[in-house]
């Protein structure tokens, strides 16, 4: 019996709504190596953690303490 492969990312809650991003080789390979040089586990995550630091530094989302 084969085993069924780990889901990554966090778990769908069905609160919020997936966004669906295409990225270029360069920009992908960039993210990429942020994900192999963070403790990020993945391009989602790695997407939302960059995300969330332009918005907070851009002074359009408020800092999570």
């Amino acid at each position: 019996m084969a085993a069924t492969p780990k889901r990554r990312g966090p778990a769908p809650t069905g609160k919020t709504p997936g966004v669906t991003v295409r990225l270029d080789s360069e920009m992908t390979a960039a993210l990429d190596r942020v994900v192999d040089g963070e403790a990020i586990p993945n391009r989602s995550e790695a997407i939302r953690v960059i995300l969330r630091q332009w918005l907070v530094a851009n002074q359009m989302l408020e800092e999570k303490r």
